[in-house]
């Protein structure tokens, strides 16, 4: 009988490994200069101006003393080899804060923190098949479902050890960035990165991922044994976000996709008015790079001009980019890591904001 279900079960085995045999390489933005073809592109016309437009916006918002720059991610990309680029962003202080979707920090860059790496899809089988090897695909791109079980199981973990009280999503996020320090598998992890230099990460949406898991079992195991469980606190994560925006004063956003994250640093110069603070600057700068339409109403392909209208973004320094952002942002980010303006600027720690 023994015999018999290794029989059974080799082949799926040889047959996953097949299909994770080729692991996603992050680009490295250090290692080419950017700089002559993005300068070229500013002398063409449609995206290719567009994106040289934007790349001169976001060095000015490294050129700017007085600029915050925050990093807004939505999206896979972290998963299709731009985790390492938005790392060094944060190596090089070239970013001072972070909004990203929970896949983003959680089911992308915290799982690959832990050990684990993202597979290039050379074979595209049905889903179902995929499903029967736990193989979980986002496009072109493979992740292996069991290591993802390892993310959850480690989120729970962290809950567990935690006080058993409300935490915005960026104080949880530096509990996993101290995990990491202590027993990730990779120095190259946003997270790690953010936790050291004090560069803080909002999830507004954070249990839409790993964590999500790993939360549940935490309060569900807790509330079974009667005792006290963690919380998250969302409108810790709209008042942190929004001190930051006040005492920050000038503000440049670099933003790739949409969605929650895109909406949720936007809105943090309303409800510094509703707090009356009457006299917040708008964001000052900002970058969109996306690929949604604008005819489809939605928060991620509503322009910037439009947010002008709500009185959020300035209407002067701001570019859309309608481009796949994994296929422009190695461009943007080599050129401005080469043209060095990151060199003068003087780190943020916003986290040091929130220490007890």
């Amino acid at each position: 009988m023994t015999d018999t279900k290794i029989n059974d079960t080799r082949p799926n085995d040889n047959r996953k490994a097949e299909l994770l045999s080729t692991k996603v390489e992050h680009i490295d933005i250090t290692s080419f200069d950017a700089r002559p073809i993005v300068d070229a592109m500013k002398k063409m016309s449609f995206t290719s101006r567009d994106l040289g437009r934007a790349t001169d916006i976001y060095n000015q918002m490294l050129g700017d003393k007085d600029c915050t720059v925050v990093l807004v991610i939505a999206g896979s990309t972290s998963a299709g080899g731009c985790m390492d680029l938005y790392a060094e962003l944060v190596r090089s202080n070239m970013v001072d804060c972070i909004v990203a979707t929970g896949a983003t920090i959680v089911d992308m860059d915290f799982f690959e923190g832990l050990g684990h790496k993202h597979y290039q899809a050379l074979e595209i089988p049905d889903d179902d098949t995929l499903r029967s090897l736990y193989i979980d695909r986002i496009y072109d791109t493979y992740i292996d479902e069991e290591q993802l079980q390892h993310v959850d199981h480690t989120i729970f973990e962290i809950a567990e050890s935690l006080e058993p009280k409300a935490y915005s999503s960026r104080a949880f996020i530096r509990e996993m960035g101290k995990y990491l320090v202590e027993h990730g598998k990779k120095d190259n992890s946003l997270v790690k990165l953010a936790y050291e230099h004090d560069v803080p990460i909002f999830c507004p949406a954070f249990v839409d991922s790993s964590a999500g898991f790993g939360l549940v079992k935490h309060q569900v195991d807790s509330a079974k044994a009667g005792k006290p469980y963690l919380l998250l606190d969302a409108i810790a994560d709209f008042r942190e976000l929004t001190e930051i925006k006040i005492k920050a004063g000038t503000t440049g956003l670099l933003m790739i996709g949409g969605g929650v994250p895109k909406n949720f640093i936007q809105d943090t110069v309303v409800c510094a008015e509703i707090l009356g603070h009457e006299d917040v600057a708008v964001h000052k700068y900002a970058v969109q790079i996306t690929v949604a339409d604008v005819r489809d109403g939605a928060c991620s392909s509503s322009t910037l001009q439009e947010a002008a209208s709500w009185g959020k973004v300035n209407t002067g320094i701001e570019q859309m980019v309608f481009a796949e952002a994994g296929s422009v942002m190695p461009l943007l980010a080599s050129d401005a890591y080469h043209r060095g303006l990151w060199k003068d600027r003087t780190p943020r720690k916003w986290a040091t904001l929130f220490d007890d």
